[in-house]
């Protein structure tokens, strides 16, 4: 605590604070704090309060050993002074007595002896104070489960009594029996039991998370492998870094483990690694370490003992050193618990956990599913049946030749070959062939780098590819290879023109005009190098005219102006016309798809479309096989801009599959993914749409343009969201911004921003108002220091501002608001700034009644003078204008406070602003509702039943003359209703 609480007010208000936070350690010793000041105040309740918060504060903060002592002086003073403990207090104490219990049952140094005491203790209180003895058979019942022993006989004495006011809550039991049959091996049962718990119907402070946990074997079990993937993601998001549920994180790892998500499971654990070292209960301990035992078991049997893994502080983990530290504690852990028990139970528990097989060989439980190959850095990428590949010679000069060979050709193998090469170049004692044909160790080194120049060029790295592609030149000048010198400076030429230009604040054009200018250049160096290197072969030649027709393709996009056209053609058609008389296969459908794309820029769809239908002819009967997928893109992308999605989606479908054919062709199939979503979006298919985002942004990711990856995957979380599946984006966005590159601030500070912005409307959507409002306040305090964008942080405050709302904090929602007006005023956000004043005023109006009005209409107001701005900067909103939303919201908000006459005039105003509804459904069903409203205003509250029946029967028959027979239900339910009171 800042100061400590001066009197007992201070410390009432500084005990309600602390019960606001999260359990953990800042509010234990804050509660411990705040125990020593009652002490000195003298005065008991305060004391007894503030001991109660320290229990609460050590149960749910996973520290039994310190549970138990603070309840002793709480019995202490009980029993000096009982009437210092009112009914509450009283009912509080006697509920506390099982929390005892469940601290004790959790530390094996504990005798068996003691925990009985405890409980004879408990039954003899509960007698003395006349309560229902069923809460001290519950516990007889957990003590007995614990153990292994007598197990029936104890639940039949527990189960079979009725239940009173001091018995767990319902979910909790419900959680008791169905692990009663769970451990019977009736799965079904246990389902039965536990399905209102399940469903949402029971809850309290550890439930439906417990149960989530225990519940998704038996549903994988018993064939319903979909809810088992639901309840993961909304279960573990309930537990998630929680020390009290450690234990339920563990058993969401098992899971992992056992449905092919052994990946997910290593991030979960990475996301968990505080519970190693937090984690005080010795029974949440154990069964943590045991869920992760099972899952360090799973990875190091498929061949991954040597990846990364999250465990203790301190040092570095593998999965196999873990996976022994881990065994180790674990084993310790079930045996002292069985020596203090005197029976078998938790090692018996513990390897009936580690002995199941897997359940299913691979549940998508995410939008974000990856293998371990993929996440294992130095994993050779597995390659598919199909696919077409050369042969890699082994020997170390008929690869090197073969490397070059492939690279000639443009083959996609040669990146196999370079990279087996890197590898062995890299080794200790390498020594380079003394072969003529293969030449001087400068050369290869030359080589390797301008692979390496060409994968970051893929990743859009232009400036570290420029840099790369030069030093390769000054190698292969150094080995007596100017052919090879000139092309990697052409390269560097062209790769230092697409470094991105900074844009100024005189228009988005100079931009574009300073890359044109830049690739003009870049193309003049191209034609001075191919005019003053001399002894150029072939393919050499070819290859300088291809980066020359690239450079004036890449000018016509950037500027997209007419001048450009001829000379891009020009350049291809030299090209074409080279590679044809010299018979160079690749270099000639390289001109093709060059051609097309010319076309495309320059508008011509259907000529460019005509071209790509002759090149993928000859592809299919002649080759290379490997332009085929490029070329399936390039019309898929034109069939998208000509509407024909159907098309588009066919060639993006075979270019997809094709181009995973070949390892080294990722670059064109995260392209070719994202470029078949958006035909999905086009089909109505959006649930497709949204697999074929991630895996695009997979595929970026895999290759190295994160900030890429990153932007997809921000599409396809707000798309998950738009499409209610809400616990899949939070998953996602959970997985994303738990990725080290984001702690490590390697990505940009806004889209991060827009990640946190996404989940916590997710959040909301999934009516987590707690955590969604924490994370919007987090982000509006962020975004008011972005001063290069004070709409950003309108929107943002604004959100905000309604959030704290819901949860009835409205003078902190002012506060924010006033911050949203300030960056309004900056950069002005008309409708969404009227919205969420009109939204604060509503639910103020509604919680506060008649107390609220004031400060609602105050809010009304602003709405109305945003409003006058939009009007005077001819601002048009999306949908109904803001005056009229404006006029419909002042009838709600004086209708919550009772101000009805005001408030079926503001409904007269809105009806005559919105006009006679017609053909339009939305239009229609905004009328509909202003109308109900209008209609339950005069009839219900006003008395005036007869003109409000006439007002209803109209508008029924408007509306179902108009065809609108569902917007027209309600208000004919409503007038079924006044004729009845009639």
């Amino acid at each position: 605590m800042p100061t400590a609480p001066q009197n007992t007010d201070e410390l009432y208000q500084a005990l309600q604070e602390n019960q606001r936070r999260p359990y953990g350690r800042t509010r234990t010793v804050t509660a411990e704090e705040l125990v020593d000041a009652a002490e000195r105040f003298e005065e008991p309740v305060a004391l007894v309060r503030t001991l109660l918060e320290l229990q609460e504060a050590y149960a749910y903060g996973s520290e039994p050993r310190k549970s138990p002592v603070v309840f002793a002086r709480l019995l202490t003073l009980f029993d000096e002074q009982p009437d210092v403990f009112d009914e509450r207090l009283r009912h509080l104490l006697f509920w506390r007595f099982k929390w005892v219990a469940g601290a004790l049952r959790a530390l094996p140094e504990m005798p068996l002896a003691s925990l009985r005491q405890w409980l004879k203790e408990m039954k003899d209180r509960y007698e003395k104070a006349g309560l229902g003895l069923q809460p001290c058979y519950g516990q007889v019942y957990q003590l007995a489960s614990h153990t292994g022993e007598d197990t029936a006989v104890a639940y039949e004495l527990w189960a079979g009594r009725t239940r009173t006011a001091l018995s767990d809550c319902e979910a909790c039991e419900i959680c008791e029996r169905a692990l009663y049959h769970l451990a019977a091996g009736d799965d079904e049962r246990a389902l039965r039991a536990w399905e209102p718990v399940l469903a949402g119907q029971e809850s309290c402070q550890e439930e439906p998370a417990r149960s989530l946990s225990y519940a998704l074997l038996p549903l994988l079990r018993t064939g319903d492998a979909d809810r088992a993937r639901e309840l993961h993601l909304s279960g573990y998001r309930g537990c998630r870094r929680n020390a009290s549920m450690a234990g339920e994180v563990g058993r969401h790892l098992e899971f992992c483990a056992l449905t092919g998500n052994e990946a997910r499971g290593l991030e979960l654990l990475a996301e968990n690694r505080n519970l190693f070292d937090e984690v005080d209960s010795p029974l949440d301990l154990f069964d943590f370490l045991t869920g992760v035992d099972v899952l360090l078991r799973r990875v190091e049997s498929l061949g991954h003992g040597e990846l990364p893994a999250a465990g203790y502080a301190g040092r570095s983990w593998t999965v196999s050193g873990l996976g022994a530290e881990v065994r180790g504690r674990a084993d310790d852990l079930a045996a002292r618990f069985d020596a203090r028990n005197g029976t078998t139970a938790l090692t018996d528990r513990r390897k009936a956990r580690l002995d199941r097989a897997p359940l299913l060989d691979g549940l998508e439980l995410t939008l974000r599913t990856r293998t371990l190959d993929e996440v294992d850095p130095a994993a050779p990428v597995a390659a598919p049946a199909t696919r077409k590949s050369a042969d890699l010679p082994e020997e170390l000069p008929a690869l090197i030749l073969r490397a070059r060979e492939l690279d000639e050709e443009g083959h996609p193998d040669a990146q196999l070959c370079w990279a087996r090469l890197r590898r062995l170049v890299a080794a200790r004692g390498y020594t380079h062939p003394d072969d003529p044909a293969v030449g001087p160790l400068v050369r290869l080194r030359a080589d390797l780098l301008e692979d390496e120049a060409g994968r970051a060029g893929d990743r859009d790295d232009f400036a570290e590819a420029a840099d790369l592609y030069e030093e390769a030149a000054g190698l292969y000048e150094d080995g007596g290879a100017p052919g090879d010198a000139a092309l990697a400076r052409a390269c560097a030429a062209l790769a230092t023109a697409e470094i991105p230009k900074e844009r100024n604040g005189d228009g988005d054009g100079d931009a574009g005009d300073e890359a044109a200018d830049a690739l003009t250049a870049a193309h003049a160096a191209m034609v001075r190098l191919h005019e003053e290197t001399p002894g150029l072969v072939p393919y050499q030649e070819a290859r300088l005219l291809r980066l020359r027709a690239t450079a004036l393709g890449l000018r016509l996009q950037a500027s997209v102006s007419d001048e450009h056209v001829a000379a891009t053609f020009a350049e291809v058609e030299l090209l074409h016309a080279y590679a044809e008389r010299h018979d160079i296969g690749g270099q000639v459908s390289g001109a093709a798809l060059l051609r097309a794309g010319t076309h495309a820029i320059s508008g011509d769809l259907a000529t460019a479309g005509t071209e790509l239908d002759a090149l993928v002819v000859r592809l299919r009967e002649h080759g290379p096989a490997w332009h085929l997928p490029r070329a399936l893109g390039l019309r898929g992308r034109i069939n998208l801009g000509r509407q024909d999605a159907q098309a588009a989606y066919a060639d993006l479908a075979e270019g997809v599959r094709l181009a995973g054919e070949w390892m080294a062709m990722a670059a064109e199939n995260g392209r070719l993914y994202g470029d078949l979503a958006q035909a999905c979006m086009h089909l109505g298919r959006p649930d497709e749409a949204l697999r074929h985002l991630t895996r695009s942004a997979e595929v970026d990711l895999r290759r190295g343009s994160r900030t890429d990856a990153f932007c997809t995957f921000s599409n396809a979380a707000r798309l998950s969201l738009d499409l209610g599946r809400i616990e899949d984006c939070i998953a996602l966005l959970d997985s994303l911004l738990t990725d080290p590159g984001v702690a490590a601030g390697e990505l940009d500070d806004r889209l991060v921003a827009q990640l946190r912005l996404t989940r916590a409307r997710a959040l909301h959507a999934g009516e987590d108002l707690k955590a969604a409002t924490a994370e919007f306040v987090a982000l509006a305090a962020e975004s008011a220091r972005w001063e290069d964008d004070p709409g950003s942080h309108a929107m943002i405050a604004a959100e905000t501002a309604v959030l704290l709302g819901e949860s009835g904090e409205f003078d902190r929602a002012r506060e924010v608001m006033d911050q949203a007006l300030a960056a309004h005023a900056q950069a002005p956000r008309y409708e969404q700034l009227s919205n969420s004043l009109r939204e604060l005023a509503r639910l103020q109006a509604e919680q506060e009644g008649s107390d609220g009005l004031a400060s609602a209409l105050d809010h009304l107001a602003r709405a109305g003078r945003i409003a006058e701005e939009a009007r005077a900067a001819a601002f048009e909103a999306e949908g109904r204008t803001l005056e009229t939303a404006l006029a419909y919201e002042h009838g709600r908000v004086n209708a919550y406070a009772g101000e009805y006459e005001t408030a079926l005039a503001a409904l007269e105003k809105a009806l005559g602003l919105l006009g006679e509804p017609d053909a339009d459904q939305d239009r229609a069903g905004e009328w509909a509702e202003c109308t109900r409203l209008a209609g339950a205003v005069e009839g219900i509250y006003l008395g005036r039943i007869a003109p409000a029946l006439i007002r209803l029967d109209a508008a029924v028959s408007r509306l179902n003359a108009l065809g609108h027979t569902e917007e027209a239900k309600p208000l004919a339910s409503l007038a079924a209703r006044l004729h009845d009171q009639a």
